[in-house]
């Protein structure tokens, strides 16, 4: 069997990358105390402020838990050409902390996104898009562009790879965008974290997600385990409920709980001698739920996989 790690995230504390979110998430030390006391060896970075940004501080927090960095999210509004230098720079500086404080044996990843929440038609629309919501032949060109050219500049720049995350409430959510995504950008330097909520609860369905490890073989080089409830998807979807109020229903369960088959997950990745991370997020929002216990409870269900 591959040697696989896991960690946790920040999301899973409500600590989002959102603005005007009511509500407030744990602080960074509560954040990753807890990571540590239920488990988890490694932590994502969280939006940009929510740990602290000076590399020895950082690693020192890091160190004092035995905890690795293993990557970093950074949402750009990547259709629109003008955002892209802005991104780029803002890609860079976040690069350059991942690898001032990076593990000797892993180098962390860049985790690319669009500005996910930001557009009314897909926010609103976040479970049930329809082709029609979304990018035109020259978005698409320009989101492509926009891609390649911050994961060429964050591997020349500090040797660290990039991988694209796929997300609810952004315009690369449905299997087909994430597709025509992947064909549009150069495998040497982007490549995918497939998160399995999103996936499931993007695509309407959990049997997506066993075709996505077979769809994108090869391109998938991050993991993030994230559960989808059905009921509650399927009733969002009814109600035409937009992303931030579905997961405020808890459309992202804890694992095992939702329609996510994470043995057989599990079973293609080992298949494969998948040695990456597995990063659990359970997307929450500020103040929402019990981390913690939700933490030990999801790391549990993840002993039983074997993990």
């Amino acid at each position: 069997m591959a040697a696989i790690r896991v960690g946790n995230a920040p999301c899973s504390w409500g600590a989002l990358e959102f603005d005007n979110l009511d509500g407030k998430s744990a602080g960074y030390r509560r954040v990753l105390d807890e990571m540590a006391a239920t488990g988890y060896v490694g932590t994502e970075l969280g939006d940009w402020g929510f740990m602290p940004a000076d590399p020895p501080t950082l690693r020192a927090e890091l160190e004092s838990r035995a905890m690795a960095m293993v990557g970093a999210f950074v949402p750009v509004a990547l259709k629109d050409p003008a955002t892209h230098a802005e991104g780029e720079a803002t890609a860079l500086r976040v690069a350059r902390l991942l690898a001032d404080v990076a593990s000797p044996d892993h180098a962390p990843f860049l985790v690319l996104a669009d500005d996910n929440g930001s557009d009314p038609i897909r926010t609103k629309n976040a479970g049930r898009v329809v082709p029609g919501m979304g990018l035109s032949d020259l978005e698409w060109r320009a989101f492509a562009a926009g891609t390649n050219s911050i994961a060429r500049a964050v591997k020349a720049e500090y040797g660290l790879r990039t991988v694209f995350h796929h997300h609810c409430a952004g315009y690369i959510e449905t299997p087909d965008e994430v597709a025509r995504l992947m064909a549009l950008t150069d495998p040497e330097v982007v490549g995918l974290v497939l998160d399995t909520g999103h996936y499931a609860y993007g695509a309407g369905g959990a049997d997506a997600v066993i075709e996505a490890l077979d769809r994108f073989v090869g391109r998938i080089w991050h993991m993030h385990f994230k559960d989808c409830e059905p009921n509650v998807a399927n009733g969002a979807r009814a109600g035409h409920h937009d992303y931030f109020e579905a997961v405020r229903q808890g459309v992202f369960c804890e694992l095992g709980q939702g329609c996510v088959d994470f043995k057989t997950v599990m079973e293609k990745l080992n298949q494969r001698a998948y040695s990456g991370w597995i990063v659990v997020e359970q997307d929450v929002l500020p103040g929402m739920g019990t981390p913690k216990q939700s933490a030990q409870r999801n790391r549990d269900f993840l002993t039983g996989l074997e993990l």
